[in-house]
């Protein structure tokens, strides 16, 4: 199913999109990223962890598996026929020292815009 002309894909982390009703759920759709650090990054990250601060190398990482994992959850939804994701949320756990998995989540749906609207 296509997208509205001039509509994007949508997303939001509340259940509902202001101007918008939801057409059609089509279930909860998930990104999985799994992710290790190198050991450049990991002496990298314990050299800057010596000095204090933000830890850029990790903030990197972390800021990558994130987006990954959105992106994978926004083609997940498409690949149903959504062109919205609504009530997204993540969730990160370690899987084994160094490796982690970051999960993003929510409902894929069908959006439109309202029609009549006074706002």
């Amino acid at each position: 199913m296509a997208n509205l002309p001039g509509t994007e894909f949508l997303t939001t982390t509340s259940n509902a999109i202001d101007g918008y009703v939801v057409t059609n759920t089509l279930g909860v759709v998930r990104g999985i990223v799994v992710r290790s650090r190198s050991v450049f990054g990991s002496v990298g990250a314990k050299l800057q962890t010596l000095v204090g601060g933000n830890i850029s190398l990790l903030t990197e990482l972390c800021e990558r598996a994130r987006a990954d994992a959105f992106e994978e959850a926004i083609r997940h939804a498409q690949a149903l026929g959504g062109n919205a994701l609504i009530a997204v949320r993540y969730d990160a756990a370690e899987v084994m020292a160094g490796v982690t998995e970051v999960l993003c989540y929510g409902t894929a749906a069908r959006v439109a815009p309202k029609l009549g609207r006074t706002d």
